[in-house]
This record gives C-alpha cells, sequence and structure tokens, in this order.
C-alpha cells in the first residue's frame, strides 16, 4: 500500500489531507472528532483579538441540481477568548501526536503584534504557523487579512516578523484578490517563508432576493461583500497553484486549498505542484467522515499506478503548464461521432452550429435514418461539442496527423523578425 504520509516544511501527517482554517476548525472538540475521521491534519480557525460575528453569514450558491457548487461567507476570526483556543490546542496535540496541528494567526501590521502572538502559541505545542494574509471581508477594514496580502511589502515584512521569532515552519496564505499572485507569493518566500498556502478565499456577493431586494445573505437588512469557495472557485485556485509552482523563486512547497472535494481534486493539485491540500467547504457539506474515501480513492490510485509515496506524484505536471505562446500552433485534433453511441440529441450540431464553427452535418443513411457527422477538415478542435454532449463516449476528440512540424506563436514571431531583419540587410 502506498504511503501517504507528507512532509510539508517539516510539517509532518499521516496523509495530505488537512482541514482548512474555517468553521470546521474552531474547537478543540471539532478537530479531535476529525482526526478521530482520519484528516491528517488541521489548520485552527484563525487566532487574533478575538471580535464579534454577525447573523447571519453564510451562503451557498447551487447550479444546475447541485447543491454548494460555492459557498460564500462574511464570518471572520475566532470569536472566542485566545486563552480558551490556546488550552484546547494544548489538549488536541497531547491526545493526537502524530497529526499536525498549525496555527493560523492575524494581527495588526505590527512588529510587537506578531512577535507576541506567535510565542504564545508556539508554547502550547503547534506544529507550524498560517499567516493569514487573505481574508477578504471584515479584518481587511482593520488592516488585517487581504489589505495585508495584497501589498507585496507587507507580506514581506510581517513574514520577516513572524520568522524572527518562530521557532516552527511559517506557512504565509495568500489572497486570490490580486492580480498576479506570484508577486506576493516572491514577497513571503523574500520574507523567509518556509512554505506558501493558496487560495484564500475570492471577493464575492452570492445573491440578490428578487422578492426583498435584500443581498444573501443580509444582516438586518444589509449586506457586505463575503469569501468565495468551494467547487466552483477550484480552476481559478489550481492555477495560481501552478503558476507559484513553475515560478522558480518561488521554491518552497505549496499547501493547495481551493474547491478539493475528492480524492481526484487532491491528484490534481498534487500533480500541478501542492504538496499537501486543505479542505472546508466539502467537509462542511458532508461531514468529516468524507476524508475516509479520499484516502482510499489516493491510495488505490497511487497503487494502480505502482507509486510508492505521494512524493512520487507531486509536481509532475508542473513542466506541462506554460504560457499560450509556447502552444504548438500546428498541433490539431478533430471531433469525431460513435453513431453507435450517439442518441441523437442534437446538442452538439446546435451548439456549433450556433456558437462554434458549423462543422458537424445532419445526414441521412441509406435507411432515411438521421445521423451525424464532422467535417473535420474545418473542425478546429474547440471541444465544445464534447462539453455539451450528455453521453459519455458519444464524442472522441481525435488527434490528427499534421503535415507541418511543430512551431509555437513565439517560434513563429522569431521567424518573422529574422526574415524582416534579412530584408532590412539586403536592403542595404
Amino acid at each position: 500500500m502506498a504511503d501517504l504520509q507528507i512532509n510539508l516544511a517539516g510539517i509532518k501527517s499521516p496523509n495530505p489531507f488537512w482541514l482548512a482554517s474555517a468553521p470546521p476548525t474552531n474547537s478543540g472538540y471539532q478537530v479531535q472528532r476529525a482526526f478521530e475521521a482520519g484528516w491528517g491534519g488541521a489548520v485552527w480557525k484563525t487566532l487574533g483579538d478575538p471580535i464579534l460575528n454577525v447573523s447571519s453569514r453564510f451562503a451557498a450558491v447551487s447550479f444546475n441540481g447541485q447543491k454548494v457548487a460555492g459557498f460564500n461567507n462574511i464570518e471572520l476570526i475566532t470569536d472566542r477568548p485566545l486563552e480558551v483556543n490556546l488550552k484546547e490546542i494544548y489538549e488536541t496535540k497531547k491526545k493526537f501526536p502524530n497529526h499536525a496541528i498549525i496555527a493560523s494567526l492575524m494581527v495588526e501590521p505590527k512588529q510587537e503584534k506578531w512577535h507576541e502572538i506567535v510565542k504564545r502559541v508556539e508554547d502550547v505545542g503547534v506544529d507550524g504557523l498560517e499567516l493569514n494574509f487573505g481574508c477578504p471581508h471584515g479584518m481587511a477594514e482593520r488592516g488585517m487579512g487581504a489589505a495585508s496580502g495584497q501589498v507585496p511589502e507587507l507580506v514581506e515584512k510581517q513574514t520577516y516578523w513572524a520568522k524572527q521569532v518562530a521557532q516552527t515552519p511559517v506557512i504565509v496564505k495568500l489572497t486570490p484578490n490580486i492580480t498576479d499572485i506570484t508577486v506576493t507569493a516572491e514577497a513571503a518566500v523574500q520574507g523567509g517563508a518556509d512554505a506558501i498556502s493558496m487560495i484564500n478565499t475570492i471577493n464575492s456577493l452570492a445573491g440578490v432576493d428578487i422578492d426583498t431586494w435584500n443581498t444573501i445573505p443580509h444582516v438586518a437588512g444589509k449586506g457586505a461583500h463575503g469569501g468565495y469557495c468551494g467547487p466552483a472557485v477550484k480552476p481559478i485556485a489550481l492555477n495560481m497553484v501552478a503558476e507559484c509552482a513553475r515560478n522558480p523563486r518561488i521554491n518552497v512547497p505549496i499547501s493547495g486549498i481551493g474547491g478539493i472535494s475528492n480524492w481526484k481534486d487532491t491528484v490534481e493539485y498534487l500533480l500541478m505542484g501542492a504538496t499537501g491540500v486543505q479542505v472546508c467547504t466539502a467537509a462542511m457539506h458532508h461531514g468529516f467522515r468524507i476524508v475516509e474515501d479520499m484516502i482510499e480513492g489516493l491510495s488505490n490510485y497511487l497503487d494502480e499506478k505502482g507509486i510508492e509515496s505521494i512524493d512520487g506524484i507531486v509536481g509532475k505536471s508542473v513542466s506541462r503548464y506554460s504560457d499560450w505562446g509556447n502552444l504548438d500552433l500546428n498541433y490539431k485534433v478533430a471531433a469525431r461521432i460513435n453513431t453507435d453511441v450517439c442518441i441523437n440529441c442534437n446538442k452538439c450540431h446546435i451548439a456549433c452550429e450556433d456558437t462554434s464553427h458549423q462543422c458537424i452535418d445532419m445526414l441521412k443513411d441509406e435507411n432515411g435514418k438521421s445521423y451525424l457527422k464532422v467535417d473535420e477538415d474545418n473542425c478546429v478542435g474547440c471541444n465544445l461539442c464534447s462539453i455539451v454532449c450528455p453521453v459519455d463516449g458519444a464524442i472522441d476528440m481525435v488527434e490528427l496527423q499534421s503535415e507541418q512540424p511543430p512551431m509555437t506563436w513565439n517560434e513563429r514571431q522569431a521567424a518573422i523578425g529574422s526574415i524582416q531583419s534579412c530584408e532590412v540587410d539586403v536592403g542595404k
């Protein structure tokens, strides 16, 4: 059986599945229940000066019958006294010494504040620290969370302050509410971060009640932007993880966060450079026991691939992720419809005819029966027909033999520049 243990910047856990800093890690009772269920680690709900939370605070976006496709919250950091949290962290670590407990921290951007809280949480035996520079609501108005996380200089400075006194590994949690997350990731590394985690939640408004005109959620008729997470954010988060993983200046481990709901999502994050993952929304939707399927699925996957440990897949897809200008312009695929599987719903034809390249024809065979056929010469391989098709196996995207050698946009532009240079020389 494959070894699922991980070591993220010196933080060890029996498997890569951690609970993210959020409502599921609000107390010792919850974290202990999670460890009993099989979670390898937990990032304790963010500690700092306790605040008052509002009611109501959660909202969800459902789509096409799927509940909680996206999740929105306006909840802030812990509303329980720091002393209570520290006592429960100590008790939980004593009871589960082999599980990872990471303290999420958020304080004002002042050196003495960071020094004080780092020392206090390390005194109770945490395995690491996660600096919360990502919370997009509530605390940002006070100069914390994303307000700091959007300023590279503040990310670097506060990371450095934490590292001045930290005895355990420091993870910096990054906000996605920024143009280029690699800039703040590099700042965290410059400040001495041992690892980074991403992404925190995305600025969002879950919706508006068209009957009452109130925002969803609302507090006595008033609303505010919240943080968006859940399956809907996974492509955004995965891209940001990939961008950091392929950046040579961000040479620290990554803890992947964002829309992870099952073992397959976990494999994608690991392949794209994450050492481990953090989960929140899926646990809130289905409970802590989902980790059993995640552990079993990941273990079986590695066994089937003949891979002995998690390290065997971490980052294996990073080299395949590049810029558009490095893609082969002469590579060609085309759709091919399997008529023995096709149910003739015509969704592919409609999609192609109305919104793509009009290359799916409606024909009749010798018996007068209608069927669909792709004009492969004109098919651009956009994948739309296979995406909208409701039947697995009805449409394949087939690689076609190219008559031209591989050529990227960058190579094409370089060749054009060379030709133009020669023309200038000839003209002289």
